[in-house]
């Protein structure tokens, strides 16, 4: 019910604003890079995929509302057992663009948590009770998009502002690196 709620919201978000102002819709996807803060764990590499809107609101300014399932997670130190969680992830970027094609964003991110599993050998144990439905964030990086294609590249630092276990005595927040590339439609500027 809250990704249908959340879904909806973006949907609003981005339609609310096509008649008023310049928007160009895209998909991206790439590797992230994540852990978790506060803990016993190494990164994990992990996917992320999804749509974005990148919407004018100026010459320099534009805002980038973004639907993306995202896997992320940890590998437990020294080992090759992991917890991998996944996430259905909406930032709010708030971009300054250079003439260039290059940009600079950084805006909140809610994570919607959709799964959590600990990978213990070859066991798959389900964890998800044990960690908060939603995750609260900051995302901030660059982008660059070659004008005349639509084609670009992104690199992002999500840095989780809630603890995300369910547990009192822990105090895990999400934290990685994302590098992607990203596709806009109809852009040409």
């Amino acid at each position: 019910m809250r990704l249908q709620i959340l879904t909806f919201l973006c949907a609003m978000v981005i339609t609310g604003t096509i008649s008023a102002q310049q928007v160009h819709l895209g998909v991206k996807g790439g590797l992230n890079l994540y852990d978790l803060s506060n803990s016993n764990f190494d990164p994990m590499l992990g996917v992320h995929l999804g749509l974005l809107g990148h919407i004018h609101l100026s010459q320099k300014f534009a805002l980038q509302p973004e639907l993306v399932y995202s896997t992320q997670g940890a590998k437990f130190a020294n080992s090759d057992n992991s917890l991998n969680l996944a996430y259905v992830n909406v930032p709010i970027l708030l971009q300054y663009m250079f003439d260039n094609g290059f940009r600079i964003q950084a805006g909140p991110q809610l994570g919607v948590l959709t799964s959590a599993k600990s990978v213990l050998g070859d066991n798959k144990v389900d964890v998800k009770n044990e960690f908060k439905n939603i995750d609260l964030g900051l995302g901030f990086g660059a982008s660059y998009v070659h004008p005349p294609s639509g084609f670009g590249v992104d690199a992002r630092y999500n840095l989780g502002m809630t603890n995300i276990s369910e547990n009192a005595s822990n105090d895990f927040k999400n934290r990685g690196f994302q590098l992607g590339v990203f596709y806009l439609l109809g852009h040409k500027h």
